[in-house]
């Protein structure tokens, strides 16, 4: 039997969790992070949050950029000019520049970001309008007037 690996598609949406909870739970596949590991969470009914772990970068060594339905979080690492007095026996922090995408579904904006503790918070909100919103449409009971034809009289 054929599988497919749907683990980059996970991974990297933001709005299409139930369409995915219901592939992975027919096919078995799990997702597993690169770098840097992240969380995407749900919290609130429309709402949702990113949590990148960023540790050892500072607010200017990070952006995030939202374009159309993608967004891009991006972390460059800069040198320090600094002499070092230290030498480094060992490097277990990874201090690499990466880049992240997710794609996000319609209608999913973000409201905005925050750095603590190092982890970079994304707070996404999904906000339909309301002409695509499902609207009730009520039915008459056929006693309604038809509609009036009205006659222009020539000039």
């Amino acid at each position: 039997m054929r599988t497919f690996d749907l683990a980059p598609l996970y991974r990297s949406t933001v709005g299409f969790d139930r369409l995915f909870s219901l592939l992975d739970q027919a096919t078995g596949l799990d997702a597993t992070p690169g770098y840097p590991p992240y969380n995407i969470e749900r919290t609130g009914e429309d709402a949702y949050r990113i949590s990148v772990a960023v540790a050892g970068f500072s607010e200017p060594e990070l952006s995030i950029e939202a374009k159309e339905s993608t967004l891009v979080i991006r972390g460059d690492k800069r040198e320090k000019t600094e002499d070092k007095k230290a030498e480094v026996l060992h490097q277990g922090i990874a201090a690499r520049a990466f880049e992240r995408r997710f794609q996000l579904a319609d209608h999913v904006e973000v409201r905005g970001a925050s750095l603590e503790h190092g982890l970079l918070h994304v707070d996404l909100v999904r906000q339909i309008p309301e002409a695509k919103k499902p609207r009730q449409i009520p039915i008459g009971d056929g006693k309604t007037s038809k509609a009036e034809v009205i006659e222009a009289k020539a000039a």
